[in-house]
């Protein structure tokens, strides 16, 4: 997958140098320290708008905050998010999924035509969020892919219930857990195969789905076609894109990605669903989204009209119990006033608000701060952990009123 292959489609009127869409600052997300602003380049890879390149060899690229403004992010404006770089283009029509593992009596193949014919078809909508969004903004900093506000998005889903191939399998209720494996590879025969689990209750929960179909389309190349997992709720690093094989187990999965990486200090942050078969006594996988916000009708720097209305937008969402409120300060966080909340497509979704002031002169600094039913409201700080998980901090946005 060289350089070439990624810089295609770019809309007319756009100027490329070098590889690179050369757009003003102000497009691209701000925020990150200064190297990896340095390194930020707007690309289109095949069949997507402009996104911002974080690397490219694996490909990830993340969402400009200003294509938030809908609450559904369109499929062509979705982030790229891959951990190992070599990413077969494969032919729906030849594509297989394994179903089986240790606890499972009947094993059996299915083809993209059955998983679409022999089992209901359900829909819902659900934000497919990066553990690591936000890491570039973390203080201090941490090492990890940097990524600014942008590594997620929300879309509509259909396809079938895990839980429901999983009875056709004959998943015994002794399995432990259920695993992963996409179609993807490592560029050297050492890199660790990408493989991830779900606790057995999880992949049993109506909501956790097979995933054919991304906004009434199939899913792109880039987002895992021609199926994925979809595990609303839970951070994407559990969203198997190209998923092939799926195995029920009777012992906690033991490999690299699962026992190492995407892990969090035990007791640092308060979670509801946890993954006890994969906690040791220091740390646990990441799972839940922490609740969060996003303003996306303001930028850093605005200059805007001093007494006239001004109409805050943006997006909150979480884990799945629901946006209870969200409140706006205009004054640095000295005083907060309530957003009005718009309707919401589902209870795993972006919940569009707005709210409306008229700043008088001066500079002032915007911030909402998200609330959700269980209670637990947006971070002051940073809460330190050493991959940058769950950053969910105040945004603090400077605008000037003359």
């Amino acid at each position: 997958m060289d350089r070439r292959s990624f810089v295609r489609g770019v809309a007319g009127g756009m100027a490329l140098a070098g590889g690179q869409l050369l757009l003003p600052r102000s497009l691209l997300a701000a925020g990150l320290p200064s190297g990896a602003l340095e390194s930020e380049e707007l690309y289109a890879l095949a069949g997507k708008q402009p996104l911002i390149k974080r690397s490219f060899r694996p490909p990830n690229f993340e969402t400009p905050v200003a294509q938030f403004s809908d609450v559904i992010t369109p499929n062509d404006r979705f982030f790229v998010r891959w951990h190992l770089a070599s990413i077969p283009q494969l032919d729906p029509r030849e594509w297989r999924l394994s179903i089986g593992g240790d606890a499972a009596t009947q094993p059996f193949d299915l083809t993209l035509e059955q998983l679409q014919r022999d089992f209901e078809q359900v829909e819902l909508v659900a934000v497919c969020q990066c553990s690591g969004n936000r890491r570039g903004l973390s203080d201090p900093h941490v090492f990890g892919v940097q990524w600014a506000y942008g590594a997620m998005g929300n879309a509509r889903w259909k396809g079938v219930r895990l839980k429901d191939v999983l009875a056709k399998a004959g998943v015994s209720k002794d399995a432990v857990e259920v695993e992963f494996n996409g179609a993807d590879s490592g560029a050297l025969e050492a890199t660790p195969d990408f493989v991830k689990s779900i606790p057995a209750w999880k992949a049993m929960d109506e909501n956790t789905l097979i995933a054919w179909e991304m906004n009434g389309e199939p899913i792109p190349h880039w987002n895992g076609a021609p199926a994925r997992i979809v595990v609303p709720g839970w951070t994407a690093t559990y969203w198997m894109k190209q998923v092939v094989s799926i195995r029920a187990i009777l012992k906690p999965a033991t490999g690299f990605w699962m026992a190492k990486a995407y892990r969090i200090p035990k007791g640092k942050f308060s979670t509801v669903d946890r993954f006890t078969s994969q906690e040791t006594a220091e740390n646990t996988p990441i799972t839940e989204i922490v609740v969060n916000s996003l303003i996306t009708s303001v930028s850093d720097g605005q200059k805007v009209k001093a007494g006239a209305p001004l109409v805050v937008k943006g997006i909150a969402w979480d884990a799945g119990f629901g946006i209870r409120s969200v409140d706006v300060s205009v004054d640095g966080g000295r005083s907060w006033q309530s957003a009005e909340l718009g309707t919401e497509p589902g209870r795993y979704s972006f919940r569009p608000w707005q709210y409306v002031c008229k700043p008088s002169p001066g500079r002032h600094v915007v911030s909402a701060r998200a609330t959700n039913g269980l209670g637990a409201s947006q971070t002051d700080q940073f809460i330190f952990n050493p991959a940058g998980y769950n950053n969910n901090v105040l945004q603090r946005i400077g605008i000037e009123a003359a």
